[in-house]
């Protein structure tokens, strides 16, 4: 996962160490040395997360860090506090202050890397949110307010075979009114789980780690649990597993003795993080469903699509996607238009089906459907275009008695931030007259050359 990072530290050797590591593993990265620079290329360069360095002369860290999180412009950038500094009143300290994680120095690798993945999954829903509810605002349409700062009335499972260590962090969490349910075994856990209603997993890693892990694992791999947040605890010599469980899709950890005010600060963030995303698909999707929705399928508009991409490309590079039903009049010909419309809403099912919430999948017109990746790496986007392919090719569509082949062409266009929504959907349009002239049912992906060449001509009969 490819992203920006500005890292801030006074002392220049220091900067270039945390450079280079992130350089090895492909990040883009901004330097600077105080904090007035830092706000000032925060603004700026708008990066995905901000390693920042606590003690500095002038304006330290806490300080940098309270006042992007004050400014609209910047508040919604995690920011990883760099300190030398183990005591836990500082940690608390810097939480207070918007710090989303902290790191020791001297900076771990594994830990850094760790943390930078999970800190960039949580800024993915923040910049969905932010894109989506811009795009209401210029349709003249007000967004829902963003989630409470509190947390009160949230619920949250404790998992924890340790005699009163669930009943010490449901104290901690009833402080900002969190329901706590109490569990001491991962398959009961599991199942309360499933059924729904949580905010927030806190799973106790044991000694061995083994069952807590595989329940850490089996929540990411189930659609009701996916996107619920899971919070570790562990022993600060449990390390390895800690970080076996963000690769598993942990979200965060405290470590034991458990203090109180760090545990609340960070389920404070995951809840909301959670929060965030659930009006990202209920209540903002409901406010643009009149203006912005095609009543055939139920996806997001021609109108819409291009006012997201717009925004998105003023920041981002985008992955675009044009995708044709191959020979659709034929299907209309055959059976009749309602047979058409039939086959036009299970296809936006299943492309629906196979993308995340943060994407946008719309109905660009008649039987060609756009979808738009924010940020996504060429490789990524090409794996999630020949899976969109792949879940038509594979299982015909049923129209009456009639088991119907259907198959979709794609044209992929990896438009740079900056790019003329105009320009991005030339490119991907060349594409995907390159895919049906190569006999359809395929991907193409745009060279530098369509995004100047004026689109080509359609090809008849889809």
């Amino acid at each position: 996962m490819t992203a920006r990072i500005l890292v801030v530290d006074d002392v220049p050797a220091n900067l270039r160490l945390l450079e280079a590591k992130l350089l090895a593993e492909y990040y883009e990265v901004a330097l600077a040395a105080n904090g007035p620079e830092a706000l000032a290329m925060a603004e700026r360069w708008a990066p995905d997360v901000i390693l920042l360095d606590v003690m500095m002369p002038g304006m330290d860290g806490y300080e940098v860090c309270r006042r992007l999180k004050a400014a609209e412009a910047t508040a919604h950038m995690p920011v990883v506090m760099v300190t030398a500094l183990i005591d836990q009143a500082e940690r608390v300290r810097g939480l207070e202050a918007g710090a989303d994680d902290f790191l020791s120095k001297p900076v771990d690798d594994a830990t850094m890397f760790a943390r930078l993945r999970a800190l960039l999954r949580v800024k993915q829903v923040l910049d969905a949110w932010r894109q989506r509810s811009e795009t209401a605002r210029q349709l003249g349409i007000e967004p829902p307010p963003e989630p409470s700062a509190g947390i009160a009335g949230a619920h949250a499972l404790v998992l924890s075979e340790t005699p009163g260590e669930a009943g010490q962090i449901a104290a901690a969490l009833a402080e900002d009114g969190v329901v706590v349910h109490e569990s001491t075994r991962s398959d009961e856990a599991r199942h309360a789980l499933l059924v729904g209603g949580f905010d927030l997993a806190v799973l106790c890693l044991p000694p061995e780690g083994g069952d807590v892990l595989r329940l850490a694992s089996r929540l990411r791999a189930e659609a009701a649990t996916r996107d619920l947040p899971v919070l570790l605890a562990a022993d600060p010599s449990q390390r390895g597993l800690v970080l076996r469980g963000f690769d598993l899709g942990a979200n965060d950890h405290v470590l034991r003795p458990i203090d109180a005010n760090e545990l609340r600060a960070r389920a404070r963030n995951q809840v909301r993080r959670k929060w965030y995303q659930e009006r990202l698909r209920n209540e903002l999707d409901r406010s643009l469903e009149l203006a912005v929705t095609d009543a055939l399928t139920g996806l997001r508009n021609r109108r819409y699509v291009q006012r997201h991409l717009d925004g998105v490309l003023r920041g981002t590079d985008a992955a675009v996607m044009l995708l044709d039903v191959d020979r659709f009049k034929s299907i209309n010909d055959t059976y009749g238009h309602a047979a058409g419309d039939v086959a036009l809403k299970e296809v936006a099912e299943r492309l629906k089906s196979h993308l995340r919430a943060v994407d946008v999948l719309a109905r660009y017109g008649g039987e060609e459907f756009m979808v738009v990746l924010a940020g996504a790496p060429t490789d990524y986007a090409a794996m999630v275009a020949e899976r969109l392919r792949g879940a038509l090719s594979g299982d015909p569509i049923a129209i009456g008695p009639a088991l119907l082949p259907v198959t979709i062409s794609i044209g992929l266009a990896i438009a740079p931030a900056g790019c003329s929504v105009a320009g991005a959907v030339a490119a991907a349009d060349a594409a995907l007259y390159r895919a049906k002239a190569a006999g359809r049912n395929r991907v193409e992906s745009a060279v530098p050359e369509d995004f100047i060449a004026p689109p080509p001509a359609s090809v008849a009969g889809g």
